[in-house]
């Protein structure tokens, strides 16, 4: 079984390749697909150029590759179109395992970024092609730049309110790719994924404090209040609005779900939040 990793330089795919290897696959079985080669020559691993722009490319990475996972590109607005050649090409290449990592409850929640998972969701389906869903809550790493300030300032400021987020580490979600990956009995199931405790803001807070050794409180915003912030801080309008609406999305609870079925899938407990924060202080 031969397996492409889309996106593969990135900071889960990196992940994915070394945890593949670590479950025991021939380096050999596995095809790294990067725009940039030359970033994955030290993966161990096959390497073929994959750069969504250029389906030819995304065609000769599948070149007898039996089981794909597609990463979901990080260019918001750009990703559906993306996605869908990927999808178009594994349909050609008679792709027998497609694999993609999508958001919490793609297709019913209302978070800002949902559409393009949504859309993306729905190809999949149309395709036909045999396929497992990842639905990654966030990624605890997300927070470092949260970390880096509330640790200088002593004051965690957002708009998410009293909302919960099941975040886990990268390094769980890598491994649960890995396990669908290499495993049989998975196809056809989509996996709601995220971490064993949905924490709060005021949670945070006091994980910034253990690591920083000092107090942070959590400042929360009105929606008003924190667009005025972003703009002050030199973010555009539209970056501020979509940063506005992630947060909302926290605050009506839509990254507060969590049923174990991560942990279940890499066999251990997910990373906690402190734990998770304190390896990128």
């Amino acid at each position: 079984m031969t397996i492409l990793v889309t996106g593969a330089t990135g900071n889960l795919g990196r992940l994915v390749v070394a945890s593949l290897l670590e479950r025991g696959a021939d380096p050999q079985s596995i095809v790294a697909g990067a725009r940039d080669v030359a970033k994955a020559a030290d993966l161990g691993v096959r390497v073929a150029h994959l750069d969504y722009a250029e389906p030819a490319t995304i065609a000769a990475a599948l070149d007898g590759v039996d089981s794909v996972l597609l990463i979901s590109g990080s260019e918001v607005g750009q990703r559906t179109a993306q996605h869908r050649a990927v999808i178009d090409a594994a349909t050609d290449a008679g792709v027998t395992k497609f694999v993609y990592t999508s958001a919490p409850k793609a297709t019913t929640s209302d978070l800002v970024l949902a559409p393009e998972h949504k859309a993306t969701e729905e190809l999949i389906v149309a395709s036909g092609l045999p396929s497992v869903i990842l639905r990654n809550n966030w990624y605890t790493e997300n927070y470092a730049a949260d970390l880096s300030r509330a640790s200088e300032t002593g004051v965690l400021a957002a708009g998410a309110g009293s909302g919960r987020v099941a975040s886990a580490s990268r390094k769980d979600f890598a491994d649960a790719a890995a396990v669908v990956l290499l495993e049989d009995g998975h196809l056809g199931q989509v996996y709601e994924l995220g971490g064993d405790v949905a924490w709060s803001y005021d949670d945070l807070a006091a994980a910034i404090a253990e690591i920083s050794g000092r107090e942070v409180v959590y400042h929360s915003l009105t929606p008003d209040e924190q667009r005025e912030g972003l703009l002050a801080a030199g973010l555009d309008e539209g970056t501020a609005g979509f940063v506005v609406a992630l947060d909302a999305g926290i605050a009506s609870g839509a990254l507060g779900d969590t049923d174990g079925t991560l942990s279940s899938l890499i066999g251990r407990p997910t990373t906690p939040l402190v734990d998770g924060l304190r390896a990128i202080a």
